[in-house]
C-alpha cells in the first residue's frame, strides 16, 4: 500500500503525500475529519474496514503516514494481533515519538514501514521500519523522498519511480501542493501497473492525501480517486 513524496519548504515548513493503494474490494475509507480521541486532536481518513488510518496528524505536532510492509516483500499470515492503521493513531497520540516507537509491541504486527514528520523540537524526519522481527528508527535527511511500498513494487520499480521523481524535482523548485499532487497522478510511462497512479485488475490507487504546513499552519487535501470528490481541512 501507498507512494509516498516528502518535500521541505523550508525551516518547520514541508508538503507530504500519499498515493493509497489497496485492494479494490477493500470498503471504502471515510474523509478525513477532525476528531477527539483520549484528549488529543487527530485529523485522519478513516479505514472502512479496521477503522484506523494510514496518514493523520495530531495536537502532538506530528503527522505519521503508514507503508505495509518493510525493506523487502513478505509472505503475509492469515491473521495478525492488531491492525497497522490502529498503531498509527496510538502513535500519533504519543508524548514523545522515539520513546513510544522505542516501547510499543509490535510482536504478531505485519511488517510495515512509517514517514513521520515531528515539530516539537523543530522539524525532523523519521523513517521507522518493522520487519516483522526488528525495528529500525532513522532521522533521516530533510530532502526531496520519495517511498513505495514493498508489497507492491520490487527494487527495480521503486528505482524506476525514484528517477521519476528526481527528474521532476529537477524542474520544480518553488513547490506546491498542486504540483506534487499533480506528480502523483500523472508520473510514469503509460504502464498502469507501475505508474504513481496505479490500476492492476485486483487493486490500485484509491485516493491521495497530500498535508502540508505553511506559516505554521496545517492544510490537508484528500481527494477520493473513484468519486474525485476533494476534501480540504
Amino acid at each position: 500500500m501507498c507512494t509516498v513524496t516528502f518535500l521541505s519548504l523550508g525551516e518547520n515548513e514541508f508538503i507530504l503525500t500519499s498515493s493509497r493503494d489497496v485492494p479494490f474490494a477493500r470498503k471504502s475509507a471515510e474523509a478525513p475529519k477532525k476528531v477527539i480521541e483520549d484528549g488529543v486532536e487527530l485529523i485522519y481518513p478513516k479505514d472502512g474496514e479496521a477503522g484506523g488510518s494510514w496518514i493523520g496528524t495530531s495536537s502532538k505536532n506530528r503527522l505519521i503516514c503508514l507503508l505495509n510492509g518493510g525493506y523487502k516483500n513478505h509472505t503475509t499470515k492469515e491473521s495478525y494481533r492488531k491492525s497497522r492503521g490502529i498503531i498509527v493513531k496510538d502513535l500519533l497520540k504519543s508524548d514523545v515519538i522515539s520513546e513510544a516507537l522505542t516501547q510499543i509491541d509490535l510482536i504478531d504486527i505485519e511488517p510495515f514501514t512509517l514517514v513521520i514528520v515531528d515539530w516539537n523540537d523543530g522539524l525532523e524526519l523519521f523513517e521507522f521500519v518493522w520487519t516483522g522481527e526488528k525495528k529500525h528508527l532513522i532521522n533521516i535527511p530533510q530532502v526531496p523522498h520519495i517511498w513505495s511500498s514493498s508489497t507492491l513494487y520490487d527494487d527495480s520499480i521503486k528505482k524506476l519511480r525514484q528517477e521519476w521523481f528526481t527528474d521532476w524535482n529537477s524542474k520544480n523548485h518553488d513547490y506546491s501542493k498542486e504540483q506534487i499532487i499533480n506528480f502523483h497522478k500523472t508520473a510514469g510511462e503509460g504502464n498502469s501497473e507501475t505508474d504513481v497512479l496505479m490500476k492492476r485488475e485486483k487493486g490500485g490507487t484509491v485516493s491521495i492525501t497530500s498535508i502540508s504546513r505553511e506559516n505554521a499552519e496545517l492544510h490537508l487535501i484528500y481527494e477520493d480517486m473513484f468519486t474525485h470528490k476533494v476534501s480540504e481541512i
